[in-house]
């Protein structure tokens, strides 16, 4: 699967997952052992807020603070609606030749697209886990996101991105592989 594609199925899994979230549900936990629901939605809303500004080019200084602080207000699904719509046309509107300036510097646009990818389909088991709905992912997404990241997983790990790999069997299911190699117990 291309990366587009990838991406906008990754960004319904966790449309599908925001939808299905109530407000007294945003303190529950996450597998991420530091997020809550309310943390969880946070990040993904602004990683989506900020991908308009950084597919145009703008460095991470000239986007400066205007995302931080609390983006889900009343309304998560409200707010995932807009920030992700945002992020979506901008996604319908780029070239992946192009660069975009994150934090480790300037990173090729396909590249920072597949990091979006992954962040949209890791995250979008750990908010099911989290609002105890249906995890389970599409799996051709799956094993597109592993076929891409498996490889870069010890720079993955040395970033310090993810929590060390989970042990898993040999004949653990796709899911479960790609859940574990991103630090998860599935």
């Amino acid at each position: 699967m291309e990366l587009l594609p990838a991406h906008r199925l990754a960004m319904r899994e966790f449309d599908q997952r925001v939808q299905r979230t109530d407000v007294d549900q945003l303190d529950n936990p996450t597998p991420c052992s530091e997020w809550n629901v309310r943390d969880l939605l946070n990040h993904l809303i602004g990683e989506q807020l900020w991908a308009p500004w950084l597919l145009e080019g703008h460095t991470l200084a000239e986007v400066g603070d205007r995302f931080d602080g609390d983006q889900i207000g009343e309304s998560p699904g409200t707010a995932w609606n807009e920030a992700s719509g945002s992020a979506r046309s901008a996604w319908d509107n780029v070239s992946l030749d192009g660069r975009v300036h994150v934090t480790g510097g300037t990173i090729p646009t396909e590249e920072y697209g597949w990091q979006m990818t992954m962040d949209l389909a890791v995250h979008a088991w750990d908010l099911a886990s989290g609002i105890q709905a249906d995890a389970t992912l599409d799996p051709e997404l799956v094993e597109t996101v592993h076929a891409v990241f498996e490889p870069q997983m010890d720079a993955i790990q040395g970033a310090g991105i993810f929590a060390p790999p989970k042990p898993v069997s040999d004949s653990a299911d796709p899911q479960s592989k790609l859940l574990a190699m991103l630090g998860r117990q599935p």
